[in-house]
């Protein structure tokens, strides 16, 4: 078998959904750095808290990804035997990206309410807020229709990981208009702390489903 050859792991079918599911995750590595870079560069320059830690978010998502990767290319190089390691392992990376993503959050929060901050303008959270949820939504729809096909734990939960994103991006879209409305800087808070509290249970879930992977053959009791 050559390496990174997926045609060789399983039939037609089997090989294009797992092609499929590589190409959804480098469109989440690539997509997220670009985002993460264009919005902790706006939210430095406006003074805006919420989208410089957005952006923070969006590195930490492209993990979620590079976890993804990680397994079907080590599916590619050892063969369908290697499929529970692999994916133990990827359900860790996103498990892991849950907590970062939740530590940043808190320090987002902690940050904004401490300081008193007020942007400078919160026209570039709108704009990013609203491309990420068409952008992401579109990825979620995707990833859980592979990951249903594939019946891949890790793959639905890196499904998952980017539906944070999606509340993320509503929280940074709806506390940049009501910012624009009413000067309020404090509207995300509440929305960033639900989703700090959704991220640690689904981080907490993602290692509890790793352990219970722990033997996928015949013989085990």
């Amino acid at each position: 078998m050559r390496p990174g050859d997926i045609s060789t792991i399983a039939g037609a079918n089997g090989s294009s959904a797992w092609a499929t599911a590589r190409t959804l995750a480098i469109i989440t590595i690539f997509y997220n750095l670009l985002e993460g870079a264009f919005s902790t560069w706006a939210g430095a320059n406006d003074e805006t808290i919420a989208l410089f830690g957005f952006g923070v978010d969006s590195f930490i998502e492209s993990i979620s990804g590079l976890g993804v990767l990680l397994m079907i290319r080590r599916l590619a190089y050892h063969g369908p035997a290697s499929r529970t390691e692999a994916e133990k392992t990827a359900l860790r990376v996103t498990g892991w990206a849950f907590y970062l993503l939740s530590a940043s959050l808190i320090v987002s929060i902690t940050a904004s309410v401490t300081a008193g901050h007020k942007p400078e303008s919160t026209f570039w959270g709108a704009v990013i807020g609203g491309v990420s949820i068409l952008t992401m939504t579109w990825l979620v729809r995707r990833k859980r229709a592979i990951a249903r096909e594939l019946q891949s734990t890790p793959l639905m939960a890196d499904a998952n990981c980017t539906m944070v994103c999606i509340f993320m991006s509503i929280s940074v879209l709806v506390s940049a208009l009501v910012f624009e409305l009413t000067s309020f800087a404090y509207a995300d808070v509440i929305g960033a702390a639900a989703i700090t509290w959704f991220s640690v249970s689904e981080g907490r879930e993602c290692f509890e489903k790793a352990k219970g992977h722990e033997c996928g053959c015949d013989t085990c009791p």
